[in-house]
């Protein structure tokens, strides 16, 4: 992604390789020394064990409510 403008607190990214489409990105998550014309990486990945929790959080909360209902 290149950083085309930072307006009012967010950076608009535009991403490669066509700078077709735009990604607006608050301006405070990205490093301090980023200016206009700065070709930035992003790395996504699945944070699979994160994933598993929160499914499992969900699950026992999906239970806890279920059990609470049918008790009343």
């Amino acid at each position: 992604m290149v950083v085309d403008r930072i307006e009012e607190g967010t950076a608009v990214l535009l991403v490669r390789p066509d700078e077709k489409k735009e990604v607006y990105w608050p301006r405070e998550l990205l490093p301090s020394e980023i200016r206009e014309g700065h070709i930035i990486n992003f790395e996504l990945e699945i944070d699979q064990e994160a994933t598993k929790n929160a499914e499992e959080r969900v699950t026992d909360l999906i239970q806890r409510l279920k059990n609470r209902s049918e008790n009343e």
